[in-house]
């Protein structure tokens, strides 16, 4: 047997995972204060229940991420403190952040960490940490799909150019 086979947990991880492990952890803790803030600015309802998802998909996330660096004996990186809860009423109208442009951060990140997720997925020799990522891109694939009906529904989407074939007769 060598070093890298039998139970997974018990091989080391190489510098790529733990980079990427331990900058996906800092990223999701600023996403998560974040959203925490875009919440109180949020007027609509089906966008705040979409925050709070991914607020507390996020919290999961951030355990489970944590647990995999304690164990391997890495620092955790900083995390913001938990923003005090805002009435949005009293946020001056413009200062708030108006809920298109909100929605439109929450797709963003969300296409990114699609493409952070599936990064680390790819360099991983470790199947537990593979095993992890794809379970994270399979939650923001879902969220993503939720987020984009959204978008679209409230015409919030700003798409780039469509393309419309049109057929010609020759």
């Amino acid at each position: 047997m060598g070093i890298l086979s039998g139970n997974p947990k018990e091989e080391p991880l190489h510098y790529g995972e733990v980079f990427d492990i331990w900058s996906s952890q800092l990223v999701g803790n600023s996403m998560i204060a974040g959203y925490q803030t875009m919440l109180n600015h949020a007027g609509d309802d089906d966008l705040k229940k979409l925050l709070v998802e991914a607020i507390e998909t996020g919290q999961q996330q951030k355990k489970q991420v944590e647990e995999l660096l304690k164990d391997n004996g890495i620092g955790l990186p900083p995390a913001a403190p938990e923003p005090p809860e805002a009435c949005l009423e009293e946020i001056p109208v413009g200062a708030r952040i108006p809920d298109p442009a909100i929605a439109a951060t929450l797709g963003a990140d969300i296409a990114a960490g699609l493409v952070a997720c599936s990064a680390v997925i790819g360099k991983s020799i470790r199947e537990d940490v593979a095993m992890m990522y794809a379970l994270f891109h399979n939650q923001k694939v879902a969220l993503g799909g939720k987020v984009l009906r959204l978008n679209k529904e409230k015409g919030w989407l700003i798409p780039p150019p469509l393309h419309l074939n049109k057929h010609h007769d020759c």
